[in-house]
């Protein structure tokens, strides 16, 4: 069955063709006979009682330099397609708050990937905080007491904004560092958000595994492993993605949250472990699919659009 499908992104003249997950989607949707639209997050509206989104058909193929041709922009009722996935990359700013918001009107008849209310609701550092058992000692507070507290009964931490992406403002202060104080005031000077606070886990130089849930389901790995001197495993800031299994620990966590991520019409997840301990729970533009499959791991887009077809067909034969 063909679908039209609008995908929600940055700019498309920008991504990495080599790296991006968003494009195999594209890619993917596109050899299934799919039609496919273009817009960005700015061109979506909600105008008496519609969702509408100024967008453009949409055709992509692997050439570096001319990987897309975008159609004359249209007005699209987008209760008018079957599928609208939201791939615009965080920050999980208000903007991308406001944006479930509208999009939440249309679904779930208009199924939205992954779905809106929950994306919401599922923010990474905070979500991942319904399973304790499975996390590092953590902390969320903007509390400097309690801050101060918390590293003295683990010395050696690590501290990151609660709504940070990509590794940004992620610090790990040693028990000798004498860095805490500034860095508490400075990251109140500019947000009056919590900062999350963990134990440092030394297990991050054996690398920080990215897995891929789709449907509540592992479907495969890569581990990525910091440069040197660096505590950050992010791909953009020097990590190195190499080949990975899922252990037996990785599979209990995945076990112990899939159920709640298909409940919550999660269909695509990227978690990060690091040793034993779960660390994100990634709902709002996971990545890693074309890293997966470079290093010899299945093409994860094909299982993907599997899932959405499933939940799209359910959905058009109710309505």
């Amino acid at each position: 069955m063909s679908l039209s499908v609008a995908f929600q992104m940055d700019p498309i003249e920008t991504i990495d063709i080599n790296a991006d997950s968003t494009f195999v989607l594209a890619l993917e949707a596109q050899a299934r006979g799919h039609r496919l639209w273009h817009y960005l997050p700015r061109d979506l509206s909600f105008r008496d009682g519609r969702v509408l989104a100024r967008a453009r058909p949409l055709t992509v193929r692997r050439h570096v330099g001319g990987h897309f041709t975008l159609g004359d922009p249209q007005t699209l009722d987008l209760s008018t397609v079957d599928v609208v996935m939201m791939r615009q990359d965080p920050p999980f700013d208000m903007s991308y708050i406001t944006a479930t918001h509208i999009l939440e009107h249309i679904h779930p008849r208009t199924l939205v990937v992954n779905d809106p209310a929950e994306v919401r609701g599922a923010p990474e550092k905070l979500f991942v905080c319904r399973w304790p058992d499975l996390m590092p000692p953590t902390l969320i507070s903007a509390d400097v007491a309690e801050i101060k507290d918390f590293r003295a009964e683990h010395k050696d931490i690590i501290i990151k904004p609660l709504f940070g992406n990509g590794g940004a403002g992620v610090f790990h202060l040693k028990p000798d560092d004498e860095n805490l104080g500034a860095l508490l005031e400075m990251f109140a000077s500019i947000s009056r958000e919590p900062l999350m606070v963990q134990r440092y886990l030394p297990e991050i130089r054996a690398g920080d595994k990215r897995i891929i849930l789709v449907d509540g389901e592992a479907m495969g790995a890569i581990n990525r492993i910091p440069a040197a001197g660096e505590a950050r495993s992010n791909m953009h800031v020097g990590g190195r993605p190499v080949e990975t299994q899922l252990t037996p620990r990785d599979r209990e966590i995945c076990a112990t949250i899939g159920p709640e991520l298909r409940a919550r019409g999660l269909v695509f997840v990227g978690i990060d472990v690091i040793g034993d301990y779960l660390t994100e729970i990634n709902v709002t533009s996971p990545t890693g699919l074309q890293e997966i499959a470079r290093l010899g791991g299945p093409r994860l887009e094909a299982p993907l659009w599997d899932a959405i077809e499933t939940r799209a067909t359910e959905g058009i034969s109710r309505s």
